[in-house]
């Protein structure tokens, strides 16, 4: 039998920021919330963010119902013929906190998108606003895509009445929860120098923001599920290139940029290529080419890019919605394309290597993008038939090994590495084994430090042990 190899501490590691981040929608108004075991298990690496989609209109008679639910026997025909929008109600059930829970827990920050009504007072955001506190460095976006006519905010208030009320809620999150920045999600420019949609009316919004957003997506059966893509053609679905809408998002950052005299960061909050409109078979090359085009161009204006989203009933996902049973996803061709997309160094958080130290280690969670571990060297003469890590403490513990990422929930003792050798070889030099604590409960606990909402802390006591076998335990003739 061949003697197991020890793992020995040999320094801390600082998990930064992407070059380009990826972050994931993950439920809407055409999906449920697909649990972040599953996701982490399909993809193999986390995610910057997982972007959330809710609504409150606490006023409404149907109010706190979904309101698909609520207006069940109303003949609708189009998504958003709903006296609100039909995403799930914020607030209700436990939603969205346990799913903000799950995401933290799995190494990843929070964006939550919320449609809400803009003649609410003060203590009402005063009290979302408390109730984001111990959830990290996330960020909320507020009444998104707001030079539409399809949102219930843009039916009930005019462009001016959003921004303020954009600056007003930005204003008290900013007081409430300095923990959480604002993401306004607004229109675009349509060529160089050319004016964003409604640029007048929505400046002091932008002025307000922590980050600036858009929404495009390279090509959209936005009808769905009321007609068919062959009749939506050239009314309820389009399609752009790959060129067309990167300059679109260029000219839009310029545009922001010299209207308000700030530089602040651009995300696209929401991207995808339906499959409705350009096939299945061809939706993940095209996604590809867009985020090889960011690659490539490495644009000084961009921050991050939302695929929207994990899974979809319609063919806006990287699985689709098994209409048999909700809770089973069936992957499309993009999934794969995906995946191999988003390992790319350019979109992955590098990992730097600090000082020698030992146990007891402390552990440091600012955030998917900042984070301080314990890398842990390992020589595999090739690779291993069997590779485990048990572990005696009760941490919550994002692990990454051979580009694969693990997680190991409190409970959860013994952690099975062997997917990160899935296709790959070890090529006898030392493999780093990077280990980061996230927060067990998904919140940071209020221990009375002056960061405590930003910086979750805890301290690993002991050395995992180790399982390592280079041929089986036995053979099957």
């Amino acid at each position: 039998m061949e003697k197991p190899e020890e793992l020995t501490v040999m320094r801390t590691v600082h998990m930064g920021k992407a070059s380009l981040s990826v972050d994931l929608s993950d439920g809407s108004e055409r999906g449920e919330y697909v649990n972040q075991d599953y996701i982490l298990q399909t993809i193999g690496r986390p995610h910057r963010a997982v972007n959330l989609m809710y609504t409150y209109y606490p006023k409404d008679k149907e109010w706190p119902a979904r309101i698909s639910e609520a207006c069940k026997d109303r003949k609708v025909t189009f998504a958003w013929d709903y006296p609100y929008d039909d995403y799930f109600p914020y607030g209700v059930n436990d939603e969205p906190f346990r799913f903000m829970r799950d995401i933290r827990r799995h190494g990843q920050d929070v964006t939550l998108t919320l449609t809400i009504d803009c003649s609410l007072d003060d203590e009402p955001l005063r009290e979302i606003a408390r109730q984001l506190r111990p959830y990290g460095r996330m960020r909320i976006r507020i009444n998104h895509e707001c030079v539409g006519d399809w949102f219930t905010h843009n039916k009930r208030f005019s462009f001016r009445e959003i921004a303020d009320f954009f600056v007003r809620f930005s204003g008290i999150i900013h007081e409430e929860a300095p923990n959480v920045k604002t993401i306004f999600c607004a229109g675009v420019s349509k060529e160089e120098g050319g004016p964003v949609e409604e640029e007048e009316s929505m400046l002091p919004a932008y002025l307000a923001a922590d980050v600036w957003s858009a929404d495009k997506y390279l090509a959209l059966h936005f009808g769905w599920p009321y007609d068919d893509t062959e009749e939506a053609i050239g009314n309820r679905s389009f399609a752009s290139s790959v060129e067309e809408t990167y300059r679109g998002f260029q000219y839009t950052a310029k545009r922001i940029r010299s209207i308000t005299g700030q530089d602040k960061p651009l995300v696209l909050s929401e991207l995808n290529v339906d499959g409705d409109v350009v096939g299945a078979l061809h939706q993940g090359e095209v996604l590809k080419r867009f985020y090889e085009k960011i690659r490539d161009e490495r644009p000084d204006w961009l921050e991050a890019v939302t695929l929207y989203q994990f899974r979809d009933r319609g063919r806006l996902g990287l699985e689709i919605e098994d209409p048999n049973n909700a809770q089973i996803g069936i992957p499309q061709p993009m999934l794969a394309d995906y995946r191999e997309t988003i390992q790319d160094p350019y979109f992955c958080p590098p990992m730097t290597a600090g000082e020698e130290t030992a146990f007891p280690a402390k552990l440091r969670w600012g955030g998917a993008e900042d984070a301080d571990g314990l890398e842990l060297l390992l020589h595999l003469a090739h690779r291993p038939e069997f590779l485990e890590l048990t572990f005696e403490e009760p941490l919550s513990l994002m692990i990454e090994c051979n580009g694969r990422w693990f997680y190991k929930a409190p409970e959860t003792k013994c952690v099975d590495l062997m997917g990160a050798f899935t296709g790959k070889e070890a090529d006898g030099a030392d493999l780093p084994v990077r280990i980061f604590a996230t927060p067990p409960e998904g919140v940071n606990p209020d221990d009375g430090s002056g960061d405590w909402m930003v910086n979750y802390r805890t301290v690993m006591k002991e050395m995992p042990k180790l399982r390592v076998r280079f041929t089986p335990v036995g053979e099957v003739n």
